[in-house]
């Protein structure tokens, strides 16, 4: 198991990895629309939350060796379902066919005021 760790994506704010890599795997943790360069969230705006989402999932996924290209599985977590349209517009343009394997899931909260985070599974690239 060996730990993946870039400052192109917003450190943990708890005591968990960005990332994971293990047995040909890369397990990232839920990833959300913070600015890795400022601390901050980057919008109110359920769309580029999920644009800015997506980027740090990508930057702990070419850290680890892979791309969103690899990735198999995907979590969504949002605060609120009727974004749930508005997410997936965003999230199509970062995602490919065959598209990963995917949950969606409402929650009452996350750990910081955000409106959408997404964990995903990849397979390392060669």
């Amino acid at each position: 198991m060996k730990e993946i760790q870039t400052d192109a994506a917003p450190a943990s704010i708890g005591p968990f990895s960005q990332g994971i890599v293990d047995d040909g795997r890369i397990f990232v943790s839920g990833q959300g629309p913070v600015d890795p360069d400022t601390g901050d969230v980057v919008s109110d705006d359920i769309g580029e939350q999920t644009a800015r989402t997506l980027e740090n999932v990508a930057a702990v996924l070419e850290a680890g060796g892979s791309s969103l290209d690899s990735v198999v599985k995907t979590t969504v977590f949002v605060t609120d379902m009727s974004d749930y349209d508005a997410v997936n517009e965003v999230y199509q343009t970062y995602v490919s066919d065959p598209y990963p394997a995917r949950s969606a899931v409402e929650v009452a909260a996350l750990p910081i005021d955000i409106g959408v985070e997404i964990e995903v599974i990849a397979s390392v690239e060669s």
